[in-house]
């Protein structure tokens, strides 16, 4: 076949290559840069018998608009790819918020050996090994499944916007939607796009959509108060008790982890000991200070309301340092913390202390003016920002919102 695959910087190399090692002719363009063997004008004059497209491009982008061959996504060209040759459990992953929280804690739950992929990093199980970090695109999951192939072991996968649906299971993490694609699709839509050919799908609370048969809703297996999570599938009961369940950023992906552990015929209690993953609540004093730590790639204004509320009940004090912004040279953090969210936020909070992270926005704009009375310290990164926290602040506690791959 001859195959056009679309945007060579997010995950279409390994796409591309994977093509050719089965005996295609493939085209590799950059559809953001321009650069690369083949130029988009080039690839307008060629035939093509299928394009690869990724699912956040421009749908008016002139190599889709005018397409005369059949046009799939980087992640149904991933379930074609893989075939057949997947590990024995392959559980995706996406969403909104919770993606790696919910990765990690139903790895802590499975068995033997196996590969955990998240925007973390890749780590191996259940050693936790870290091998590498390499980005969440749908591409991605091909050196995953190998690894996992490799270790004889079962796989998790973190993918963002959709499922492959190559895998065991899928799980759709949140009900929470933004625009993308030139502002042309809806996230949440094409996620539950994605899901239809999963062959067993778990959706978050507030998803009342059915894309498949074999599709189980949050509301009606998991039911949490406090610190107590109670899991009911059929005739199998479950429970397990964890201080985090109380967080509302952690609620949601212990009970979808404990739910897809249940459908998977694995016990979920061990989760009594799952613990703050870093940048996701992580609270820790320092030289007395309180810092709750929840600068991570699915920060946003509800994690954020959230994290301030925790750490002003664990401080006792109503005094904040926000750290809060998007660091610069991460505009690849797909699922984005938009300027007017972030304003929301700063609003809400009403930090006593504030520090930008991140690109100002250009003098004479209305979001200068916003900004300028709000946030007098400004940081490049996000490291910059803590330190500039830790030195401004005396009392009260340390509230890191940054939107930023760790």
């Amino acid at each position: 076949m001859n195959i056009l695959v679309l945007d060579s910087i997010h995950g279409g190399q390994p796409i591309a290559a994977a093509f050719v090692s089965r005996g295609d002719q493939v085209d590799l363009v950059d559809v953001y840069r321009g650069t690369g063997p083949v130029s988009v004008e080039v690839a307008r004059s060629r035939k093509y018998d299928l394009i690869v497209a990724p699912v956040h491009l421009d749908p008016d982008h002139p190599l889709i608009r005018t397409a005369k061959a059949p046009v799939i996504t980087h992640h149904e060209a991933i379930r074609q790819l893989l075939g057949s040759y997947v590990p024995g459990i392959m559980v995706e992953i996406t969403g909104a918020r919770g993606k790696t929280t919910t990765a990690h804690a139903l790895a802590s739950l499975l068995p033997g050996p196996g590969i955990l992929h998240t925007s973390s990093g890749t780590f191996r199980y259940p050693e936790k090994e870290f091998i590498s970090r390499s980005s969440i695109t749908p591409g991605s999951v091909l050196e995953a499944v190998r690894l996992a192939k490799e270790t004889g072991g079962w796989l998790i996968a973190e993918e963002s916007l959709g499922l492959t649906c190559a895998g065991t299971l899928g799980i759709i993490t949140s009900a929470g939607d933004f625009r993308f694609a030139a502002g042309k699709k809806s996230a949440l839509s094409a996620k539950l796009a994605s899901a239809r050919s999963c062959k067993n799908l778990l959706l978050a609370e507030g998803i009342t959509e059915n894309p498949l048969n074999n599709v189980m809703h949050l509301e009606n297996t998991a039911s949490c108060t406090g610190t107590e999570c109670t899991i009911s599938l059929g005739t199998t009961t479950r429970r397990f008790i964890n201080p985090l369940i109380a967080l509302p950023a952690y609620r949601d992906s212990l009970a979808l982890a404990a739910t897809a552990a249940v459908m998977l015929g694995i016990d979920p209690s061990p989760l009594s000991g799952f613990t703050a993953l870093t940048g996701r609540m992580e609270a820790r004093y320092v030289g007395g200070i309180l810092v709750v730590d929840n600068a991570n790639s699915g920060t946003n204004f509800r994690t954020t309301i959230d994290a301030a509320q925790y750490a002003r009940n664990v401080a006792g004090r109503n005094e904040i340092t926000l750290v809060i912004g998007q660091q610069e040279g991460d505009g690849a953090v797909c699922e984005g913390f938009a300027f007017d969210q972030i304003l929301a936020a700063m609003e809400a909070i009403r930090p006593s202390s504030l520090i930008w992270v991140g690109r100002f926005p250009e003098p004479g704009t209305p979001d200068h003016a916003a900004l300028i009375p709000l946030a007098p310290v400004r940081a490049a990164t996000f490291e910059e920002g803590y330190i500039l926290a830790r030195q401004k602040t005396v009392q009260g506690s340390i509230v890191l919102a940054v939107k930023t791959w760790r």
